[in-house]
């Protein structure tokens, strides 16, 4: 359109127009014009649709029932039933059921409010040491096993009858036996480790059978002082059971009942250990409510030593987590004294 408005500008004044059309190199000029002026249209090649060569008949109604369709109709109900077509059912999680959400019915204070402590405490060297005696009052064990949940005891099922077919009855047998001795073996070095020396046994003969577990803990020991009971009996005068303490030392300036495990596995959590903190829990809360104790506890320490030497877990409970446990461990008991 440009062009042409330009032409026709030229038009009107034939002098500019003649020049306009001078051959280049002819030296006269043409008497007269004649122009003439063609237009060629130009289009790019037109692409060609997939969609022309679907069988329109064919696929007709499906067409006009999307295009037809209407979004504002949906309603859950009609998404719910279109997702159930496509994908089936939904499926339902359930959330996990908390577990001992209950309080106890005879609750008892993890600290006991009426048990004086001296002011002044003997400064003995000498851990407290006092002999289990045999009753008819049951231990912190024996209630944690009457009282085992179902799906740990499951757990605990599957290893055993996996380790028997491994191992046949016999070896099985074996196997529980020896690490039994391992644990009493541990126990009995930890224990010349924190005695005086004119009170450690002499009895390491079978050092190699506990060398690794002795290496694995090498790095918890240095923040334990103050050693106050080894392997010493607790009773709960309230509640009436017994149990054993391993150790009742300070860990890094806390005051802790610690408790020495042995595994072949790692158990980098406190969860790992299963029913341990419970014993922890019920050991503070008989020391707290023994007499023969001038002194209580708030915190607990449960130590994982590996047989191949790897660093020790120590799993520190303060104070809030031995209270939750504490809690724990009274359901266990009220659960025990309705079996029994």
């Amino acid at each position: 359109l440009v062009r042409m408005k330009f032409l026709q500008l030229l038009c009107t004044k034939p002098e500019r127009l003649e020049t306009v059309f001078q051959l280049r190199f002819c030296k006269k000029q043409f008497p007269y014009m004649c122009l003439a002026t063609s237009a060629c249209l130009y289009s790019k090649k037109k692409k060609v649709n997939s969609y022309e060569q679907v069988d329109q008949e064919k696929y007709k109604s499906l067409v006009c029932s999307v295009t037809s369709y209407k979004a504002s109709t949906q309603t859950a109900e009609t998404i719910f039933k279109e997702g159930n077509l496509l994908y089936g059912q939904p499926y339902k999680h359930t959330p996990p059921i908390k577990v001992e959400t209950k309080t106890p019915k005879n609750w008892v204070p993890l600290i006991n409010p009426n048990k004086r402590i001296p002011l002044l405490n003997s400064d003995s060297n000498l851990p407290m040491k006092i002999a289990l005696q045999k009753t008819k009052i049951p231990s912190v064990t024996h209630i944690l096993q009457q009282t085992i949940p179902p799906q740990q005891a499951f757990y605990l099922e599957r290893w055993k009858q996996k380790m028997i077919l491994e191992l046949g009855k016999d070896g099985f047998a074996e196997y529980t036996k020896n690490l039994f001795l391992q644990g009493e073996l541990f126990h009995a070095a930890l224990e010349s480790v924190f005695l005086p020396e004119e009170m450690a046994t002499e009895e390491q003969g079978e050092d190699a059978a506990i060398s690794g577990y002795l290496s694995s803990v090498q790095h918890v020991l240095k923040d334990i002082s103050e050693v106050k009971a080894l392997e010493s009996a607790v009773h709960h005068e309230t509640l009436q059971y017994l149990g054993l303490v391993d150790c009742v030392a300070k860990y890094r300036g806390q005051l802790c009942v610690i408790d020495w495990k042995t595994s072949e596995k790692p158990k980098p959590s406190l969860k790992n250990t299963f029913d341990n903190p419970l014993q922890v829990a019920a050991y503070i809360g008989a020391i707290n409510h023994d007499d023969n104790y001038d002194f209580q506890v708030t915190c607990g320490l449960v130590v994982v030593a590996y047989k191949n030497g790897c660093p020790a877990h120590p799993h520190f409970m303060d104070a809030d987590l031995c209270s939750q446990y504490w809690n724990k461990w009274l359901l266990r008991i009220e659960e025990y004294m309705d079996r029994n």
